[in-house]
């Protein structure tokens, strides 16, 4: 799949023509700030998300701008204006995807800790239950992902009006939906689990990996590589062959501890975000039909 951080980086090369207000310069430094690195474990998308809250602030900031709310109405018919408004929509649309991704995960995270913490219930339903669940959200991650790219081949369309203002207002929010894109796309993908390694280790060798990891938590090397998600998806399995393999309950609630506190964090600052969107989106309708 074609990145949308390539396309983000693709737009973002171009700059904007000019800066005629500071708002502009902020944007281009949060845009800066977020393509610094790539997103591979909960910390680097926890900060990936805080960074995109940043900047929806200062786009929020933007549209309260008269120049900015008078190039909007005067290209109204514009089809860089109607790009700008279906690419609100796209982030709306994909901020909901995330939520529900980590939603769903989290509820049946914690009725497998319920019924470990009870003793009580088949943990083995319950774990066939989480595996059963985290398919469904891996399949609408995958639709998710797909919708994303058929949005990708989408070239942006220049102002017919070609003031400065107005050039850097669309260039400004083209490069704010590119980069938001990819980060959504980073977060889904961490959700959805990489193609697991663990499926290449006998059980043996995959319970001497997490002991591992839990033992180096502290290691900056380690922390890289550990996506909870996957150390879920991969552990409980494993667990009804106890019999099999020396997994402990304990080793397994370390993990779903990791897991639910990962998606807590994912859930807040999502919740941040799409308040942040509908604000913004709010705000381009008000401008256009005022």
């Amino acid at each position: 799949m074609a990145s949308s951080k390539s396309q983000y980086n693709n737009v973002h090369s171009n700059s904007f023509p000019t800066k005629p207000h500071p708002l502009f310069q902020q944007c281009e430094e949060h845009l800066c700030r977020l393509g610094d690195s790539n997103a591979t474990s909960s910390a680097s998308i926890s900060q990936k998300l805080s960074g995109l809250e940043d900047l929806h602030d200062c786009v929020v900031k933007l549209l309260e701008l008269p120049l900015t709310q008078k190039a909007l109405v005067n290209g109204r018919q514009d089809k860089w204006v109607d790009q700008v408004i279906d690419g609100s929509l796209r982030l709306l649309d994909m901020c909901s995807a995330a939520k529900d991704a980590v939603l769903h995960t989290k509820e049946c995270a914690r009725e497998i800790q319920s019924t470990m913490r009870r003793r009580r219930g088949s943990l083995e339903s319950e774990i066939r239950k989480y595996s059963v669940s985290r398919k469904v959200v891996k399949k609408a991650i995958r639709k998710a992902l797909r919708n994303l790219k058929g949005t990708e081949s989408k070239n942006a369309v220049s102002p017919s009006n070609k003031d400065n203002e107005t050039m850097a207002l669309a260039g400004a929010l083209g490069e704010v939906e590119a980069a938001t894109l990819a980060v959504f796309e980073s977060l889904l993908c961490f959700v959805s689990g990489p193609k697991s390694q663990y499926s290449k280790l006998s059980s043996w060798s995959l319970v001497s990996k997490l002991l591992m990891q839990s033992k180096k938590i502290g290691c900056e090397e380690e922390e890289k590589v550990v996506n909870e998600f996957e150390n879920v998806d991969s552990v409980l399995p494993i667990l009804i062959q106890s019999d099999k393999c020396p997994l402990n309950i304990e080793n397994v609630q370390t993990e779903l501890q990791s897991l639910e506190s990962c998606i807590q964090n994912f859930e807040e600052r999502l919740d941040r975000l799409f308040r942040g969107l509908i604000k913004i989106r709010v705000s381009f309708l008000n401008i256009l039909n005022n």
